[in-house]
């Protein structure tokens, strides 16, 4: 065959395989920018700020339960989350800057723990989705509009539930009719505090116990108003008031120098030192506003349409070492109030 019929053949050969390899490598590209995109969708990062009011154990331990339900759900720190930690460490004017400085900042969502944070935040930052946990009444606080509709950018989990002091009062009048008077130490300056020792009066008085209240506007002035109580009260008993459980070693030392009854609004006190709540783990409260705030980041729900969350898990929970040395005798009817008595009798 000549030359020139050769020609021909040999153009549409390559012209085919030429055609044939583009076709290769768009097939090709089309399935590696699928691949990214899933890969983006995977490696999403998320950038989160909390705002705590103070240190104490039970708002320490209601971030790492918010934390840690981050992780569960595959948001974790130093792979694809950037957590902005803030406290105010009990100060006012701190509190103000770090709401001041969430609400200019590019964050996916703000973690606010306690009434004040959780205040300030709400009336500061007005864009990003807010979570907030450890507030008492977020209705009388005006974080939220109401607890089944929130409102606006704001929702959260409640840390009590009205049931709680009614089982504590019940519990105190039935096992130790003793108790006639009870002594309150009370940061009358913060709005949850005041809300709890208002209901803790009237179940008290529903049994004829005295509420006996001492003023402590600050952590310096806890011990002396816990101290000024001794002689005037059969009991002591502490609300979810941030100024005063930071400083409620001084009050477990008065009660066992005393011989006084400590009662207390949460199980962390209790593990320190206190004879007996009706609560729960704060750790697992943080993680029930975890998880809230896990639909706003994954799945894209409103603030606005997750209602406020309340514990419903409560059970009484008993320090037997607190018990001696404040003088109690805890008798088994005393324990089988008690549900899950493994984790809630503190040896």
């Amino acid at each position: 065959m000549s030359k020139k019929k050769w020609l021909p053949l040999v153009l549409t050969l390559s012209i085919a395989a030429l055609a044939g390899c583009n076709s290769s490598t768009s097939s090709s590209n089309t399935g590696a920018t699928d691949g990214d995109a899933a890969a983006n969708t995977d490696a999403k990062t998320y950038k989160v700020a909390i705002s705590q009011i103070v240190e104490h154990p039970s708002l320490d331990a209601t971030r790492e339960g918010f934390v840690a339900a981050l992780k569960d759900a595959g948001i974790v720190e130093g792979e694809n989350l950037t957590l902005d930690y803030n406290n105010a460490q009990g100060d006012s004017t701190n509190n103000l800057s770090i709401a001041q400085k969430l609400a200019g900042a590019k964050n996916d969502l703000v973690f606010a723990i306690a009434t004040p944070s959780a205040q300030a935040v709400a009336a500061q930052v007005k864009e990003t989705p807010v979570v907030f946990a450890a507030v008492t009444d977020p209705v009388s606080a005006k974080i939220v509009a109401s607890m089944d509709k929130p409102g606006a950018n704001v929702t959260g989990a409640s840390d009590t539930n009205p049931e709680a002091i009614k089982e504590l009062a019940d519990f105190i009048a039935e096992e130790m009719p003793d108790i006639k008077t009870v002594g309150l130490v009370l940061n009358e300056g913060e709005p949850n505090a005041v809300v709890m020792a208002d209901r803790a009066e009237q179940e008290f008085s529903a049994h004829g116990i005295k509420l006996v209240k001492a003023a402590a506007t600050n952590t310096s002035e806890v011990q002396q108003a816990a101290q000024s109580l001794v002689g005037k009260v059969d009991a002591l008993y502490i609300t979810l008031d941030n100024t005063v459980v930071s400083a409620v070693d001084t009050i477990i030392q008065i009660a066992n120098d005393n011989k006084i009854p400590f009662f207390s609004s949460d199980r962390d006190t209790v593990e320190k030192g206190a004879f007996a709540t009706v609560g729960f783990k704060y750790y697992d409260h943080g993680y029930q506003a975890g998880e809230m705030a896990v639909q706003i980041l994954k799945d894209g729900k409103k603030p606005a349409d997750l209602p406020v969350a309340m514990q419903e898990k409560l059970d009484l929970i008993m320090n037997l070492k607190a018990a001696e040395a404040q003088g109690i005798t805890v008798t088994d009817e005393m324990k089988s109030k008690v549900k899950d008595q493994e984790n809630n009798i503190i040896q």
